[in-house]
């Protein structure tokens, strides 16, 4: 009896019919193409998730400069100011906590930066040290513009023999998937602007910390101001 009982508890057992190889390969591939196909096509309509216009940092970068010469502290308020000002917290969320700076390590370059805004499709920061520093800029998937406040920043790509030069009220415009070394002489500060897929970029600044500094609690205070600032403005519906 008991041996009736085996052989029908493994009668009813289900049967476990291997996947096709084949057909596991194809449906990977589809997903592939479905990712590839959706990411070509959010980059085409990311224009439409932008707020923040280039050449109106760039003023307002020139006018913070000619408001506060020779003080960077003044020049930061004078920034911040305007754009509370200027956007509505509707729509879109700025960091106005002047004192919430952090170390940056990337691309071999060391300075401070201060989160202004952070989302999905753009950022912009403070960033700058009194020492100087020098790197790569790293390639983004992102247009970057670097506003000049004080002092000078020096960039040059392969094949160059003269360098370019940025003074104070310059923008030193780097486009989406290119790169340079650059050079922030000491005392250098710019209004950092980026547009394009910016959590993409987020590996570049961690990397050096993951891979030489193991500054830790740097790290954790980065990604802790910038999750905390992407997830406000994606509650305002701003990607």
């Amino acid at each position: 009896m008991t041996t009736t009982k085996k052989a029908d508890k493994l009668r009813t057992q289900p049967v476990v019919q291997k996947q096709d190889p084949l057909l596991k390969w194809v449906s990977r591939v589809v997903i592939f193409i479905l990712v590839i196909a959706t990411c070509g096509w959010l980059d085409t309509i990311k224009e439409r998730f932008y707020v923040f216009n280039p050449t109106e940092l760039h003023q307002l970068a020139q006018a913070a400069i000619a408001s506060s010469p020779n003080d960077t502290s003044g020049m930061i308020k004078h920034i911040v100011s305007n754009l509370t000002q200027t956007y509505p917290s509707t729509q879109i969320r700025l960091n106005s906590n002047s004192k919430e700076w952090v170390f940056n390590n990337a691309g071999g370059a060391m300075g401070a930066m201060y989160i202004i805004h952070a989302s999905i499709t753009e950022y912009l920061i403070i960033f700058g040290t009194p020492l100087g520093t020098e790197g790569h800029t790293g390639m983004h998937t992102a247009d970057d513009y670097f506003n000049i406040l004080v002092g000078e920043q020096w960039a040059f790509s392969p094949g160059q023999l003269e360098m370019e030069r940025y003074p104070a009220g310059s923008v030193h415009f780097l486009p989406r998937f290119s790169t340079k070394q650059y050079k922030m002489h000491e005392g250098c500060f710019a209004l950092e602007y980026a547009r394009g897929w910016i959590p993409l970029m987020l590996p570049f600044g961690f990397a050096d910390t993951l891979t030489s500094t193991l500054d830790i609690p740097t790290l954790y205070h980065t990604v802790r101001v910038t999750g905390r600032e992407m997830i406000a403005n994606l509650l305002i519906g701003k990607i």
